[in-house]
């Protein structure tokens, strides 16, 4: 008969594996995927290199792992901002600006997750995380043109524009210092976006509401 493994014996390989992860996230943070190395990510997990190499053959595969991690992560809390909402642009504007605010909460991540030059590789992995964000904001942004809240536009390239702005804007090389002005800059970003979507009242409408940077993920 095959071998089957028992519950005890999968919770453990479960909980081993996300400490991995958790380690390679930690590592990401100080110092960008170059920091996400095999040895020095086993170090930070408490555990031998080789067991790490048992899960993931080399570093690119664990970078993989990495990001795919940060993009369930990531979506899943785009797509709770937008289903909490009480309306089309309430959702449009809370998915934008948990975005802001998830880049803003840890840039050094963020860039590294989205824009940092990594393998060729793992292009496709960073590319699907991209098309995934653009997704969630055209799904948003769909529904307000439908809903007649924001005018007849093309969804898509409306949302990877959104995307565009939000990454220049947050994590990009021309993006303002962030420290000490976490919440200005999300409030700022959000009504760039939505008056560019064509939303010329935004605050006043209430879409853009005081958010706590730090409470976000």
């Amino acid at each position: 008969m095959p071998y089957r493994r028992t519950e005890n014996v999968e919770r453990r390989l479960a909980a081993r594996h996300a400490a991995i992860i958790a380690a390679a996230r930690a590592a990401a943070s100080e110092g960008g995927m170059a920091a996400v190395q095999i040895v020095p990510v086993a170090r930070r997990a408490g555990i031998a290199a080789g067991t790490v190499y048992r899960y993931f053959p080399g570093k690119t595969d664990l970078v993989a792992a990495l990001l795919a991690e940060i993009s369930e992560r990531e979506i899943a809390a785009l797509r709770r901002a937008g289903d909490n909402a009480p309306g089309p642009l309430s959702a449009l504007s809370g998915t934008i600006m948990t975005f802001a605010a998830q880049a803003l909460r840890n840039r050094r991540l963020a860039f590294a997750a989205i824009a940092e030059p990594v393998d060729a590789e793992l292009d496709p992995v960073r590319l699907k995380f991209r098309k995934l964000l653009a997704g969630e904001f055209a799904t948003r942004i769909a529904a307000a043109v439908s809903g007649g809240h924001l005018p007849e536009q093309d969804a898509a390239f409306a949302g990877a524009a959104v995307l565009g702005l939000l990454v220049e804007g947050s994590i990009g090389p021309l993006a303002p210092p962030a420290a000490g002005r976490e919440r200005e800059l999300v409030q700022s970003l959000a009504l760039t976006a939505l008056r560019a979507l064509g939303v010329p009242d935004a605050r006043a409408r209430g879409l853009v509401v005081q958010t706590n940077v730090r409470d976000e993920i």
